[in-house]
């Protein structure tokens, strides 16, 4: 079970039970095992994750200011080369823990950041595969496992010249 810090109430555990009456004033939502910790989403759509303890809401330009205004930071993590920083998830303000209206508002705003970023993954056009020559004269899609022979390309038949 995890647990986090509450202003002036020490640990409180963070398990389902107390995320679900924690977003209650926000709305249904559905939460998941993930990482090491928790997702949770609306609509089908993550934009809260309970990692290391901590509560983060997803964020983009238009809502980072707001954390970046109450001293919040993005969520991080160390590997053994690096110290990796995840901007689009930043940590909830503890005194949000405390009032249930604020804390509503701020996740719908997570909510539709997270709908932003969805809108513009799903915009990206897609690549199409690449193709490879192989000694033989097939063609070979990348990561494909059989090849594709195709046929010599005709010459045109010649017409017969007037005159």
């Amino acid at each position: 079970m995890l647990t986090v810090s509450r202003a002036g109430q020490g640990l409180a555990p963070m398990d389902r039970d107390y995320l679900t009456d924690l977003f209650e004033p926000f709305g249904p939502v559905t939460i998941r095992r993930m990482f090491s910790g928790f997702g949770i989403s609306a609509d089908g759509i993550t934009f809260a994750l309970v990692i290391q303890g901590a509560l983060y809401l997803r964020a983009d330009a238009a809502t980072i200011p707001r954390f970046e205004a109450e001293g919040s930071q993005p969520f991080s993590y160390t590997t053994r080369l690096r110290t990796v920083t995840v901007a689009s998830y930043w940590r909830l303000p503890d005194r949000l823990l405390d009032d249930a209206d604020e804390l509503a508002e701020w996740s719908r705003a997570s909510l539709a950041a997270a709908e932003r970023a969805a809108l513009k993954k799903a915009r990206k056009p897609r690549k199409p595969a690449a193709v490879a020559k192989t000694k033989a004269g097939t063609t070979k899609a990348k990561g494909a496992k059989k090849a594709v022979k195709l046929a010599p390309a005709k010459k045109p038949a010649r017409l017969p010249r007037k005159g």
